[in-house]
């Protein structure tokens, strides 16, 4: 968690204004999918376990298009099997899957009121 936490002071230190939200929300993703491998494969980063069943081996890159601009993501490989982000949709951006929640709960009624009320 430490390590995190100094990762993220780097990423903001590093970063003009324009670039920081880019910073956080890659930064964010690559926990997102480091806790997503973490639990496919049974095991974390560098760690043994029993419950292992595959590795790691290496990645990919991917380009994600949002309002923060173009985020370089880095996807895990695996030895054995495939991982694919949960945030990602094959063939269509997240932010366009995203908005299309969003406006089917708003026609639906089901939007909720995050102001508490």
């Amino acid at each position: 968690m430490t390590d995190d936490r100094m990762a993220l002071i780097e990423q903001i230190q590093k970063s003009t204004d324009g670039d920081f939200l880019r910073a956080v929300a890659e930064h964010t993703l690559h926990r997102l999918m480091d806790f997503e491998v973490e639990a496919l494969i049974g095991a974390a980063r560098h760690e043994r376990s029993d419950t292992r069943t595959t590795y790691r081996n290496g990645s990919r890159p991917r380009q994600l298009d949002t309002r923060l601009g173009t985020l370089d993501l880095k996807i895990p490989k695996l030895r054995q099997g495939s991982y694919f982000p949960a945030f990602l949709e094959p063939r269509k951006t997240a932010e366009k899957a995203l908005t299309a929640v969003i406006q089917e709960a708003w026609i639906q009624g089901g939007v909720v009121n995050f102001a508490g009320g």
